[in-house]
């Protein structure tokens, strides 16, 4: 894989934590730091309810991907969703993203992961385009729904 996959340790919470905010600037989340760094930290520890993967090399990563894990009756078994990936806007058009969300999926069927799912703007016509190329379709008759607590 040219853009090599990397999990993501504690040691590496301060250059992820630029790689975020970037995204988060980018896509119009707004998040303090210290929240910011509160939902981050657990991921890079080893909790078992999701990971990060740095993309590229590991001191100066051209992106990330935070996958979060959950149990689904439909999909039989164990699920995952994408909720973020990010790739820096120098290196974007150069198929970084696509050969992530080709790659990885492989390698968490292996793992015994059953489905992915993802989110997306409904407005952003390059993220679909990449998400249809990547595998992911629409499931029309469902609409994601979240309730903040």
């Amino acid at each position: 894989m040219t853009a090599a996959l990397r999990l993501a340790r504690p040691d590496d919470l301060d250059r992820l934590m630029n790689l975020v905010a970037a995204f988060h600037d980018e896509s119009g989340i707004e998040q303090d730091q210290e929240s910011r760094r509160a939902a981050l930290s657990p991921l890079l520890e080893g909790i078992p309810h999701g990971c990060i993967y740095l993309i590229g090399p590991g001191r100066a990563p051209l992106g990330y991907i935070i996958l979060t894990f959950g149990w689904s009756v439909e999909f039989g078994g164990m699920d995952a969703f994408v909720d973020e990936i990010y790739i820096r806007p120098a290196v974007r058009g150069r198929g970084i993203a696509t050969e992530v969300l080709h790659d990885l999926p492989k390698a968490l069927a292996d793992a015994g992961l059953m489905a992915l799912h993802l989110e997306v703007d409904r407005t952003n016509e390059a993220a679909h385009k990449l998400y249809i190329r990547s595998g992911f379709k629409p499931r029309d008759r469902y609409m994601l729904m979240s309730k903040k607590l």
